[in-house]
This record gives C-alpha cells, sequence and structure tokens, in this order.
C-alpha cells in the first residue's frame, strides 16, 4: 500500500496544520515562510475549471510575474495509479506525484466531479484520505469533493458548503449533515468545502493570504483579469431570486428560505441566523422587497407546490406536507388565495404525469424575480 505507518515516523512536534485550522493564522501576515503545499487529488470526472483556478492562483503568486517556480507556494496532482485522469469535460490530467507522506502537506484538497457518473473513488485514495485525517492534516472538499468527504465519513459534525446546484443532491444523500449554499466556501476545523467554480480561486487566494501574505493573494485576480477577491463572508451567486436585491443580508434570508422549502423555517430563526432581530428583517424586507419575509415565504412554498402539482403524481396532501403546509386543507385554502383556484384543478389540466415517488430536480429559475414586488398579489 501507498499508505503507510511510515508515514507518522517522524520526530519532533507535529506541524501547524495538526492544530485546529479554525485557531489558526488569524493575522494576515504570518510570521511562518515557510512555502504553502498543497496536495490535489483529482475524482473521476473532474471539474476541470475548478482544478485550474485553483491551481493556477497558487501558481500566480508563487513567483514574480508569471515565472510559475513553486516558490512561495508548491502543489502536486496526486493519485494512487499512473494512468490519466478525465475531466467531466474529457480533457485528460496526468498526475504529478504518487501519493506522499500527508504531512508534506498543509492541506489535501480533492476536486470533485459530476454527480452520477458511476465511478467510485478508489480504497487506495479513501485509505490515504483517512490517513491524513488521522495526522490531522487540514482536508478541503472543493465542487463535490465535499460529497466525497462526507461519503468516506470524514465529514462527521462538521458543515459542508455546496453549490446551490446540489444543494437537493447533498440533502438528499446525507439528511442529517449540515450543508449550506449560501457562500463561496466554509471553514469548520481542519475542515474546508468549496462550492466550486470560480469560487476555487477565491478559496486559493483565502488560503495564500493567510500563508504568505495579503498583497501576494491579490496578484493572480488581477493577473487572471478576476474583478475582486471575495472573501469567506461573500453571498454565492445563485438563480435569480437571489439577484433580486443587493442588500447582503436579504439575500441570504431568500437563499435560507429557498433551501427550507419543505420544512419552513421560523422567521425569528432566519433572523438570528443573520443576526438580526426579527423586527430588523421585516423592515429590511418591507424596505428591498415591499412584503413581509412571511408573506414572501408562503408565496414561494406555494410556487414550489405548483410546479409539483404539474411536474409529479403525488397527491395534494403529500404536496401540501412537501411544501411546508401542515395539512392539506390550509394547503388549499392557501393555493386557492393566491391563484383563485383549488390546486385539484391544476393537477387535472396537468395531463399525465410520470409515476414515481422521487421528485425531480426543480429547474433553476423555477423561484424568480417575477416574485419580487407581488409576493401579496397573485403571481403565477
Amino acid at each position: 500500500m501507498l499508505y503507510t505507518r511510515d508515514y507518522v515516523n517522524d520526530a519532533g512536534t507535529q506541524k501547524d496544520a495538526e492544530a485546529d485550522f479554525g485557531q489558526q493564522r488569524q493575522k494576515h501576515e504570518p510570521a511562518r515562510r515557510k512555502p504553502l503545499s498543497i496536495g490535489i487529488i483529482l475524482a473521476p470526472n473532474f471539474t476541470l475549471s475548478a482544478l485550474s483556478l485553483f491551481v493556477d492562483t497558487l501558481r500566480l503568486s508563487a513567483d514574480e510575474a508569471d515565472r510559475s517556480r513553486p516558490i512561495g507556494c508548491n502543489w502536486a496532482v496526486m493519485a494512487s495509479r499512473s494512468e490519466t485522469i478525465r475531466s467531466s469535460c474529457g480533457v485528460q490530467v496526468n498526475r504529478t506525484s504518487a501519493f506522499r507522506n500527508p504531512k508534506e502537506f498543509d492541506y489535501i484538497a480533492v476536486i470533485g466531479g459530476t454527480l452520477h457518473n458511476g465511478q467510485e473513488t478508489d480504497e487506495e485514495t479513501v485509505a490515504y484520505l483517512h490517513q491524513a485525517a488521522k495526522l490531522h492534516v487540514n482536508l478541503i472538499g472543493i465542487c463535490t469533493g465535499s460529497f466525497i468527504l462526507n461519503r468516506i465519513g470524514l465529514m462527521k459534525n462538521r458543515s459542508s458548503c455546496v453549490s446551490w446546484l446540489h444543494y437537493q443532491d447533498f440533502c438528499e444523500e446525507f439528511p442529517d449533515q449540515k450543508v449550506s449554499a449560501d457562500r463561496l466556501f466554509e471553514v469548520d476545523g481542519n475542515r474546508i468545502t468549496c462550492a466550486g467554480g470560480a469560487a476555487a480561486a477565491d478559496l486559493a487566494a483565502w488560503l495564500i493570504e493567510r500563508h504568505v501574505g495579503q498583497s501576494t493573494a491579490q496578484k493572480p485576480h488581477h493577473v487572471l483579469l478576476l474583478d475582486r477577491v471575495r472573501t469567506i463572508s461573500s453571498v454565492q451567486p445563485h438563480p435569480p431570486i437571489a439577484e433580486a436585491t443587493v442588500n447582503v443580508r436579504i439575500r441570504r434570508a431568500l437563499l435560507l428560505m429557498e433551501q427550507h422549502l419543505s420544512n419552513p423555517l421560523q422567521i425569528s430563526s432566519i433572523a438570528a441566523t443573520l443576526s438580526l432581530s426579527t423586527r430588523q428583517l421585516e423592515r429590511l424586507f418591507q424596505t428591498e422587497l415591499s412584503t413581509r419575509p412571511s408573506t414572501f415565504y408562503r408565496v414561494l412554498r406555494l410556487r414550489y407546490a405548483r410546479w409539483l402539482l404539474t411536474n409529479t403524481s403525488r397527491s395534494v396532501t403529500e404536496i401540501a406536507l412537501d411544501s411546508g403546509f401542515s395539512d392539506g386543507a390550509h394547503f388549499s385554502r392557501q393555493f386557492k388565495a393566491a391563484h383563485g383556484c383549488p390546486p385539484s384543478n391544476i393537477r387535472a389540466s396537468a395531463g399525465p404525469l410520470p409515476n414515481s415517488d422521487k421528485i425531480p430536480p426543480v429547474p433553476p429559475g423555477l423561484l424568480d424575480q417575477q416574485l419580487v414586488g407581488c409576493a401579496g398579489s397573485r403571481v403565477f
């Protein structure tokens, strides 16, 4: 096996990576000038954009101009086998190294890809990641790399950050795990998860800032012609509903609502998550969207219910529960008030429906900007 007990025979104390990450590197200009070292593992059908942006940010920060010498940062693409690794777009990548001692790295990043490609992470890779975790090396899941870390049991009692596109997939596969889709990346102890895409560059810049320096972290974004470095508190771009307002707190509230249609959150709970009082949140909604948060939330759920009526064969009672209503009668009253007709009429006009208990994915844009400013009227 490539992962052996030899990895733990080094003399001396554990490296910085073994300490809890959340307690480390609070200053922008850390005293340590040891090169930032990152090992990268690519899943079958990995996303090429996430790899490219992550590595190019490291490369451009590692040296002057674009000379690309691994001075300030170094990285290795590792794999259990020497065969090329195919990306989701068909481009193939060679490993630069077999699995190395996990303690050589400050971080080991797993870059995931398409969820339903039928290929599993091989046993050697799983064992290597477990070995790294035992040595307290910081682990990163990028794109659906967070799914891989959860599947192999390395995210217990940890929160994951995923793309809005994969939020429902994550909830179905890991119903007991904490997850968010309202940010670019998340740090939970010595685990980091990133939504993927362009956020991979922002995560790399965040790591560089904490290990190498703030000015160095800015450079790659200028060279790559990216507008700015987004921070850990930046809001994840979503389909149109989240673009309805520029107010960050309202956008987060909308995303929380959209992610909890079946099990609605209390408005007070949403407010608390945003470090606001309920009254403050209500004032913000009134100012930005001309409606109350409870009204907007109800319209979202009714819109979702209508989509279920026309796209699934579930009963009206099941749909009532799926859209967060306590019972069919309450749902029917609310639905008729919004649409001017009972749910049964919508179901009757939908025609034949697929005979399946599984709810198909909600298409992006279903809950869109038509809702804004119209939450109190019939917008369907």
